[in-house]
């Protein structure tokens, strides 16, 4: 019977073991020098324990190589590539070609997913990817229910879309912020922005913070609000996508365990008795919005084109 896989963006190695227990099919782990916008830092040793527990518990482990790869740090990729297939993690993500020609070459039983953060808009480059190896492909956000629907009707492989929580909405490859500070004279030490030390852009028009955060891959900022749909699941789950994206940077452990829960509940619902989802939809959106961040509000994202940046 067709349920959608639950995939979450852990913290540390403990929370994988939480996140799994309260209903997460499979984890997205890694580290910055790979992997772009991650939840925590997963050293080696941390993704062989992370492995471990997930598997233990019959869930899945993929690993973010999603970086973007200059000449150099490419160099890097050959031997992280075998040391995940000797860790014998679930799937790699990648959106670099370089990573995929590296994994055919250096690890070929890595299972890839291919997540082209703003790319993936239709479904011919989703089954592009598909015939170059990739198992299952993410979708762009920025795109609409109806244009999410017709690729998974003309896709040839899995497709994965975020349901919940921050989006991406600017990078840049240089450190911005810690530019700016070092060209204001002030101590980076201090100043430089991390996952644990939030930053924001602030728009008073619309009363906006964006947060803004830096690591080895440059300047990130994320989206003031958080997307949730656990009110809006019919139409995901009736054309069956194939994995639904909770995201968990800037996240408390505590917060991912309950959404992760609410999520789960209304999908059983749901499969069980359509008319009462539909009766306690609202229910389980009044229950996110009570453990919600006050800063951070909810919205649709770009699934209903409300989302303006």
């Amino acid at each position: 019977m067709y349920q959608p896989e639950i995939l979450v963006t852990p913290k540390n190695v403990e929370a994988v073991r939480r996140l799994i227990d309260a209903g997460a099919d499979a984890v997205l782990i890694g580290e910055q020098h790979f992997g772009l916008r991650l939840a925590g830092e997963f050293t080696r040793k941390d993704v062989e324990e992370a492995v471990r527990i997930a598997h233990e518990k019959g869930a899945k482990v993929y690993v973010a190589v999603n970086a973007l790869f200059h000449n150099d740090r490419l160099n890097d990729v050959p031997g992280y590539l075998r040391f995940l297939r000797d860790a014998n993690v679930d799937a790699i993500v990648f959106s670099d070609p370089g990573v995929l020609m590296v994994a055919r070459e250096t690890a070929p039983e890595l299972t890839l997913f291919w997540h082209g953060e703003t790319t993936g808009t239709n479904w011919y480059s989703i089954n592009f990817w598909g015939k170059k190896g990739a198992r299952r492909a993410a979708v762009a956000r920025e795109i609409n229910l109806d244009a999410i629907l017709e690729i998974k009707e003309k896709a040839e492989i899995e497709i994965e879309v975020q349901v919940h929580g921050m989006m991406p909405m600017f990078q840049s490859k240089r450190t911005l912020v810690g530019n700016y500070f070092e060209y204001q004279g002030k101590n980076l030490a201090i100043e430089t922005t991390g996952p644990d030390r939030q930053m924001f852009l602030y728009d008073p028009e619309r009363n906006a913070k964006y947060p803004i955060f830096e690591d080895e891959n440059g300047t990130h900022i994320m989206s003031a609000k958080d997307v949730c749909m656990i009110d809006e699941l019919e139409d995901l789950l009736e054309a069956k996508i194939d994995c639904f994206k909770i995201e968990g940077i800037f996240k408390t452990t505590e917060y991912m365990e309950k959404v992760i829960q609410l999520y789960r509940e209304a999908i059983s619902l749901y499969f069980k008795d359509s008319e009462l989802y539909r009766a306690k939809k609202e229910t389980f959106l009044e229950q996110i919005k009570r453990i919600q961040p006050p800063e951070r509000e909810l919205d649709t994202g770009f699934f209903f084109k409300e989302t303006v940046y």
